[in-house]
């Protein structure tokens, strides 16, 4: 059976109730999504991964992603939605590469959405709308800002991707700006 973003949703929300986490799965769903169009996949699943992708995060932190794949079976969703969310903590908490280039976006993508969304409450306009490369870039580069985002996983996700971090900046910054009243930005 073919799962919807409203499937997707409604997964999420039953084990997720942080406005925080909400918000950043809505921030990857965005990013995701904006890739796909970019790469020319189907925007909507992309976009369910990108939801998807913490959805045991907030109820079992010390075993994230030891859980997920139980939820999601259990939601109805194929092993190549359990296999890219295992992807997206690859090194970190999970053993599984990401292998597909969705898997390889969201990898490369769900740190980097933490780093663009702090950069933005430090900005006057608190908003991803006025954002530049050249921001984010610089707030990279401060190892002691948002000291707990992995720039390390950002940038072998851009060498995984074939991209200059630069590019994969910009187009998360995109990703964002087209669900900033979501994210509250």
């Amino acid at each position: 059976m073919e799962r919807t973003r409203q499937d997707a949703l409604n997964t999420l929300q039953t084990y997720t109730k942080s406005d925080a986490l909400l918000r950043h799965a809505y921030a990857v769903e965005g990013v995701m999504r904006y890739f796909a169009r970019e790469l020319g996949e189907d925007e909507e699943y992309w976009g369910i991964v990108g939801l998807l992708h913490d959805v045991d995060y907030e109820q079992w932190p010390q075993e994230h992603l030891q859980v997920a794949p139980r939820l999601l079976r259990e939601a109805g969703f194929g092993e190549d939605v359990v296999h890219a969310v295992l992807a997206h903590g690859w090194g970190l908490c999970s053993d599984v590469k990401p292998e597909r280039k969705m898997e390889i976006v969201l990898y490369t993508i769900d740190e980097l959405t933490g780093l663009i969304t702090a950069a933005a409450y430090m900005r006057p306009s608190r908003s991803v709308m006025d954002m530049e490369v050249s921001s984010v870039k610089k707030k990279f580069k401060d190892k002691g800002f948002a000291a707990g985002v992995d720039r390390d996983v950002i940038k072998n996700g851009c060498e995984l991707l074939g991209m200059p971090l630069e590019d994969v900046i910009q187009k998360s910054i995109l990703g964002m700006r087209d669900v900033h009243e979501a994210l509250g930005l």
